[in-house]
């Protein structure tokens, strides 16, 4: 194991938390701005999608690393056999189990969806009032 994992500290958890978060508000506000405010629309959109890029170039970061010390330790097959687990794989699948535990990408993926819905609801209302 060339350099141990860790998970990043809270700040950047939360960070990019609050970057996911506002991404998906401003594209769940897309079609309430194109009725009210059309001239915000492009803004509003690069703001949700330049966003998005930073949060899935983390997200994917965050991924690859879990994955790569997985593979490269062989966690998986040392799990599954009745044979000792060495205290550096135990410090590996520390790191893994502790690195999901902190992620709070649940909390974006929940509010996604919540956010979803009501944009989805707001823009039937406004169509039928014919906005």
């Amino acid at each position: 194991m060339r350099n141990k994992p860790h998970t990043v500290p809270p700040f950047v958890i939360y960070l990019f938390l609050v970057i996911g978060l506002l991404s998906a508000v401003a594209f769940r506000l897309v079609t309430i701005i194109n009725t009210f405010r059309p001239e915000l629309l492009r803004p509003v959109w690069y703001f949700g999608v330049i966003g998005y890029i930073f949060f899935f170039a983390y997200r994917y970061y965050i991924s690859e690393k879990r994955k790569k010390a997985i593979r490269e330790n062989r966690l998986l097959e040392k799990i599954r056999s009745p044979e000792a687990i060495s205290s550096t794989d135990r410090e590996l699948i520390d790191y893994v189990l502790s690195s999901i535990i902190k992620s709070k990408e649940h909390l974006n993926y929940l509010f996604i969806f919540i956010l979803s819905i009501v944009a989805v609801a707001v823009d039937v209302i406004l169509a039928l009032q014919g906005h």
